[in-house]
């Protein structure tokens, strides 16, 4: 009787999973809406996405965005350039792409492989183009936050929170990493929402301290495991964007997941969490470019 008393408590203990496949099926449901309403008008949105090399993460995350385009009425265009190739010759397809009409997004996947300047690609992209939120003008709109498009795991991350009905507004937010894509992004969008921020990462000391003091942990490093269940207050909401592959072909996140969920109160799995709805945001975004560069032509 002891026994089963026990197993119950453990599992009504278990935290609250964060299905980033529910929440993405939302949110592409949504941008397909606005496809229709917008092909009505005669206007059908397009992407083209830009995959320089043979990276066979890459290959699948772009097999991925094509995809979904499919799914949301939206034009996928993809544009297949090898590793040798010059810079010029990929700043030369961006300026087209930048002049093209049926465009309204342009994603260069990164990381480019080597002797790339990933810069300054994402520099030559126009900033109404730019569904990736990473040109230095969008960046300027999120830090005074008049944006019109956001980085789209930042995005997606929020999108999550309000769909499960967590607000920020108060709460203590650790963002472990400092990236431009993610981290930075990430802990601008929390001070918006009125969270209390702090950005740690390899330089941070005290960070075991620190992240135990968290409401909220987003964990961005690229470390396999790397947040453990000693880092974690009880009851913390934990979001891990980590996607790393071991050496038996198995993903899992920069959260020991096994270990951090029975402290946690909300937590995000790998696969499954935060994944989908970096694609979504995309959709949703590319959506918002095509209304705002044909709102100009009205």
């Amino acid at each position: 009787m002891k026994s089963k008393s026990l197993k119950k408590a453990r599992v009504m203990k278990m935290a609250q999973i964060l299905s980033g496949k529910e929440v993405s099926a939302a949110v592409k449901k949504k941008a397909a809406l606005e496809v229709e309403r917008l092909k009505e008008r005669g206007i059908v949105p397009g992407l083209a996405v830009i995959l320089v090399g043979d990276d066979p993460a890459s290959k699948v995350y772009v097999g991925n965005k094509k995809k979904a385009c499919e799914l949301c009425g939206i034009r996928s265009f993809e544009y297949l350039i090898p590793a040798s190739a010059s810079e010029d010759e990929l700043y030369s397809l961006v300026e087209k792409l930048n002049n093209d009409p049926e465009v309204n997004g342009i994603l260069c996947q990164l990381p480019l492989p080597e002797g790339f300047d990933e810069q300054r690609v994402i520099n030559t992209i126009k900033p109404e183009k730019d569904v990736d939120a990473f040109h230095p003008e969008n960046v300027g709109h999120i830090m005074i936050g008049d944006h019109t498009m956001l980085p789209c795991t930042p995005a997606g991350i929020m999108e999550m929170l309000d769909y499960y009905g967590i607000d920020p507004d108060g709460k203590s937010c650790v963002v472990i990493g400092r990236s431009n894509i993610v981290g930075k992004p990430m802990a601008m969008l929390m001070l918006q929402r009125n969270a209390t921020v702090t950005i740690c990462h390899s330089h941070t000391k005290g960070l075991k301290e620190i992240v135990s003091q968290a409401d909220i942990v987003v964990a961005s490093v690229g470390k396999p495991g790397f947040v453990t269940a000693d880092m974690i207050k009880e009851g913390a909401i934990v979001i891990d964007v980590g996607i790393n592959r071991l050496e038996n072909g198995k993903l899992c996140g920069d959260v020991d997941f096994e270990a951090c969920e029975p402290k946690a109160s909300y937590i995000t799995p790998v696969p499954g969490g935060v994944g989908p709805m970096t694609i979504a945001t995309l959709m949703q975004n590319t959506v918002t470019a095509a209304e705002i560069q044909n709102r100009k032509d009205d």
